[in-house]
């Protein structure tokens, strides 16, 4: 029998991670079976925000998969609750669940700006764009509240320093103004991950992010509004997603996205629980074909974490997406220019925090 689901949340569970000897919490007792009928249905899951007071804003990194040295996430754990994402590890170095704690129990740093504005001005510091999202979204719906995305891209255009954004939200547009002047100085360049086009589908593996047609609309704004606008196919799930494929690059297409990519399902450490507890609640027909192909591309296992090999999936399913992918996006005219942003306008800020914002 499968789970019950849990409306509106994308981990069905907990998932305490064994691997760093968190003590497993299991309930017990014949009563499980009808509590609900006996006690009514369970509080509604809220979702928590600590203030983190963090003393560093950018994390850098050697990864030779990534095309970036440098990042910024003004958030840990994301409320959007994307049952796949590959950040939900992270959340067990606070000793809280990979599972409904990754979108339930937040993280925010509310002094990002200033600390970025003390990195930029450090002497030694040398410019190259900071990537936003590579972690978690940086317009998930606390964003509305606490506003550091925005704080950040005002420093960045105080600074003339380039910026990268990858999201699944549609909140994005709220900053166009600040991207669209990055953008005429060629600062910027925004990513929108669109999954599925179906918005049933995303509501089940991504509940509270925006719909397929709103990252669409956002697409279509930020092209108009001269932002260079990329759409990620991400991730491709097999027997799930992949029949989206060329309708998402389609879609984009159409509304003015010159360039685009696509990522294979990763399900790193408790990520890979979490999605088969997902798939026995809501695929449960067709969990062993998913996880059968999964394993395929990855060489007999759930993940590979190899540097190198990580995002490079292989094998006969990995070749038909990869090919799929290819035909779609000649056909599309897409991928014929890549955006490089320009390091040369940066300006160090001063001791003092004054500089001009446009």
């Amino acid at each position: 029998m499968s789970p019950t689901p849990i409306h509106g949340r994308g981990a069905q569970s907990a998932a305490v991670p064994q691997r760093f000897g968190l003590a497993a919490r299991e309930a017990d007792g014949d009563w499980l079976d009808a509590r609900e009928g006996i006690d009514g249905p369970g509080p509604k899951l809220r979702t928590h925000v600590i203030e983190e007071r963090a003393r560093t804003i950018i994390s850098f990194n050697q990864s030779p998969d990534i095309p970036f040295d440098r990042s910024i996430n003004a958030y840990r754990g994301c409320e959007h609750g994307c049952v796949y994402c590959y950040a939900r590890p992270s959340h067990a170095y606070h000793d809280l669940s990979p599972g409904l704690d990754f979108e339930t129990k937040l993280f925010a740093k509310p002094d990002a700006a200033r600390l970025l504005r003390e990195t930029l001005a450090k002497p030694g510091y040398k410019p190259a764009p900071i990537a936003m999202g590579t972690n978690t979204d940086p317009y998930q719906p606390i964003e509305a509240r606490y506003q550091l995305t925005r704080q950040v891209l005002e420093v960045c255009l105080e600074t003339r320093h380039p910026v990268t954004i990858t999201t699944k939200s549609a909140r994005v547009v709220r900053d166009l103004d600040l991207l669209a002047e990055l953008a005429k100085r060629n600062l910027t360049a925004v990513s929108v991950s669109v999954t599925s086009l179906d918005p049933r589908l995303s509501g089940l593996l991504e509940p509270r992010a925006s719909a397929p047609s709103k990252r669409l609309d956002a697409l279509r704004q930020l092209a108009d509004a001269g932002v260079p606008a990329h759409v990620s196919v991400a991730p491709v799930i097999p027997s799930i997603t992949d029949l989206f494929i060329e309708g998402i690059l389609e879609a984009a297409a159409e509304r003015g996205v010159k360039s685009a990519s696509w990522i294979m399902l990763r399900l790193p450490f408790e990520v890979a629980p979490l999605f088969r507890e997902w798939l026995d609640v809501h695929y449960p027909d067709r969990a062993g074909k998913v996880m059968a192909i999964v394993q395929s591309v990855r060489e007999g296992r759930d993940n590979d974490p190899g540097f190198f090999t990580r995002m490079k999936p292989s094998g006969v399913w990995a070749d038909v997406f990869r090919a799929r992918f290819r035909i779609a996006v000649q056909r599309l005219a897409l991928n014929r220019e890549q955006p490089v942003l320009d390091c040369s306008q940066f300006e160090r800020p001063s001791s003092n925090g004054q500089m001009r914002l446009f």
